[in-house]
């Protein structure tokens, strides 16, 4: 009988029936799920785990369980980051010999590697809102307190997100969570690590010829650093006013609320000459749309996703007369509008984008048909031209399927969405 491994972790009794005592790299092919793997020095499998997809990464006892509670503490400061499920460690063969141990994550739903989206078909501002993406989630990790150490397109997973990308953290095994704020030395580390990684790995596309000619893998890392300088000095910086320009103060929440962030407080000193005044912001957390949209209508989606929907319930609002009572319009508008939408959705084609970006390019549809017919398209009408025109040629990215390598097979494109 075989030795039967320690697991750590929330109870989960169907992670004992995988084959622990093979090793990974040997695992059947009836047990592994067919994704797509990033470039890893680990060995990495996906496999099924009841209604669950996971990740499974051998790797040493020490450093699995490392990972697996900076990943929950960065969790519990709403970082975006893939879910751990549990450790397994005391693994042996049929022989007795030990294995090593192994990381069990979850699969993140309707997620990309990034060597599965960018190709031949990627448009350069496509691949620049994929690289803005990896600034936002490098500058939040950063603001949390966490030095990673290992940045790169490699250990990260990205969402669709409106017209955008939402980025999430794969790999914390370098990493580490900090008190107080990270030093400019942790910071500018960091940085060089992500620039020299992503204009490699944008390099290693080009020389596969998987990448657009026209994009410039030197160009978009320096362009990473650039996004990130930004948006660090729009949430940290000190800025300078004379002590009646308050207004200032309050344009650059409003910035900061556009860019996703909440403010916990404004530092101010009056140690200047004369009247001015310097004030610096203390940022929460990004999620200040997803917040809202949460708490009036329950709907869970990505920051620019949540920004989208939250304007259309306000112009529903607007439209119906109710903008004076938020709460009575989020629930008419989410029974009315967004529900009925998503409940025509065909069932063969839900697996195809989260419902968030679903609704989202529905919206986009319907007033790409009001435009083309120079009048106002009903939405169920709109609705039902994108699900048999867009969205029943679009691959599912519930479970993006290709062959168990880093070699991805280039889908065929038959809309132009199929390249943002």
């Amino acid at each position: 009988m075989a030795a039967v491994p320690t697991v750590t972790g929330p109870l989960r009794t169907d992670i004992l029936t995988l084959p622990w005592s093979i090793p990974l790299e040997e695992w059947p092919d009836d047990v592994l799920v067919a994704l797509p793997r990033g470039i890893s020095r680990h060995i990495v499998r996906f496999v099924q785990l009841g209604d669950d997809i996971a990740a499974v990464k051998e790797t040493t006892a020490e450093m699995a369980q490392r990972e697996f509670d900076m990943l929950r503490r960065l969790r519990k400061r709403d970082i975006p980051t893939v879910k751990p499920i549990a450790v397994v460690t005391d693994r042996v063969d049929e022989n007795g010999e030990p294995l090593p141990a192994a990381l069990v994550t979850k699969h993140l739903k309707f997620s990309m590697p990034y060597r599965a989206v960018f190709s031949q078909t990627l448009r350069p501002d496509t691949t620049t809102r994929f690289i803005d993406a990896m600034a936002v989630l490098l500058v939040r990790l950063h603001l949390s307190g966490f030095y990673w150490g290992d940045v790169s397109l490699s250990n990260v997973l990205f969402r669709r997100d409106a017209g955008s990308f939402a980025a999430y953290l794969v790999d914390a095994e370098t990493g580490e969570l900090i008190d107080g704020d990270l030093s400019v030395g942790h910071r500018g580390n960091d940085i060089e690590v992500a620039r020299v990684n992503i204009a490699g790995e944008l390099l290693d596309l080009q020389a596969g010829g998987r990448l657009d000619p026209s994009i410039d893998p030197v160009e978009q890392a320096n362009r990473f650093v650039a996004s990130y300088e930004r948006l660090w000095a729009e949430l940290t910086s000190w800025q300078e006013m004379d002590s009646t320009e308050t207004w200032k103060i309050a344009e650059r929440v409003e910035r900061l609320n556009e860019l996703g962030f909440d403010l916990e407080e404004i530092t101010l000193k009056t140690d200047l000459p004369g009247s001015a005044v310097r004030v610096r912001p203390k940022v929460v957390d990004a999620g200040h749309h997803s917040r809202r949209l949460l708490r009036l209508t329950g709907i869970d989606a990505e920051e620019n996703q949540a920004r989208r929907l939250l304007n259309a319930l306000d112009e529903y609002a607007a439209r119906k007369g109710t903008s004076d009572d938020e709460d009575r319009a989020a629930h008419e508008w989410l029974t009315t509008e967004f529900e009925p939408v998503l409940e025509a959705v065909p069932e063969e084609l839900r697996g195809k984008l989260d419902a968030p970006q679903i609704f989202h390019e529905v919206l986009e549809h319907k007033w790409y048909l009001a435009r083309q017919r120079g009048k106002d398209v009903p939405l169920m009408e709109a609705a039902t031209a994108y699900f048999n025109d867009i969205l029943s040629h679009r691959r599912d990215e519930d479970m993006i399927v290709g062959p168990p390598t880093t070699t991805i097979a280039i889908p065929i494109v038959k809309d132009w969405r199929d390249l943002v």
